[in-house]
């Protein structure tokens, strides 16, 4: 049975990519830092029918990343799904926004892809980072959050050049906002409802998965 391990894996896009992925037989690691709703989505998960595991990861420190990757031990697919958004003018975001938002979305993209290569190298497997449209071009009251997702566009770009004579791939993928709980601390977006569903996201994810260089599902 092949497997995923999937970042963020409690809610929104990171939950429709685990069903998703657990529909086509995949056995899902789901890693988050919460521990309820990652239970929750493994008891959906395994009420189906489907094999998942939880696995405790903080994408920001590296002792819970190392742990986790060692009790995943073989790995096909690693979605780096995890990450946070802070909006509003630039000179309103304080020290600590900053800190939240570069460290979950760089220092946790780049220190989960540490981890995860080895398993991926082993089984000449896949990598998708999930970066979003906030990773190619600029945005109203963004700025820390594009900011940080430029960032990831630009390590997933490097290391693809890095990486172009190995037997194992990594793919940008980029899509605009969606109906999930990213929103629920902000008014950013007034009605996340008027947002595509992360199940179709994930469905085209899972349909264009093969290696490419990049999934484009919103310019």
């Amino acid at each position: 049975m092949p497997t995923v391990a999937i970042t963020g894996a409690g809610t929104g896009l990171g939950k429709a990519l685990a069903f998703e992925y657990a529909e086509h037989g995949y056995k899902v690691f789901l890693l988050g830092r919460k521990n309820d709703p990652l239970q929750l989505v493994q008891h959906q998960l395994i009420q189906k029918g489907f094999d998942a595991e939880v696995v405790l990861c903080d994408v920001r420190e590296l002792a819970t990343i190392q742990i986790a990757f060692q009790r995943i031990g073989e790995l096909d697919v690693f979605i780096n799904n995890a990450g946070i958004g802070k909006f509003g003018p630039v000179e309103e975001y304080s020290v600590d926004d900053i800190d939240l938002v570069l460290d979950t979305n760089v220092k946790g993209t780049i220190l989960t892809v540490q981890a995860a290569i080895p398993l991926i190298r082993e089984s000449n497997g896949r990598i998708l980072t999930i970066i979003s449209t906030a990773g190619l071009r600029g945005k109203v009251n963004e700025s820390l959050y594009c900011a940080s997702k430029f960032a990831v566009r630009g390590f997933t770009e490097s290391i693809q050049k890095e990486w172009q004579d190995e037997d194992f791939t990594i793919t940008a993928v980029y899509m605009g906002g969606m109906n999930t709980p990213f929103w629920s601390n902000t008014d950013h977006v007034q009605d996340p409802s008027s947002l595509k569903g992360p199940e179709v996201v994930a469905k085209q994810i899972f349909a264009e998965d093969d290696g490419r260089l990049e999934i484009v599902i919103d310019k």
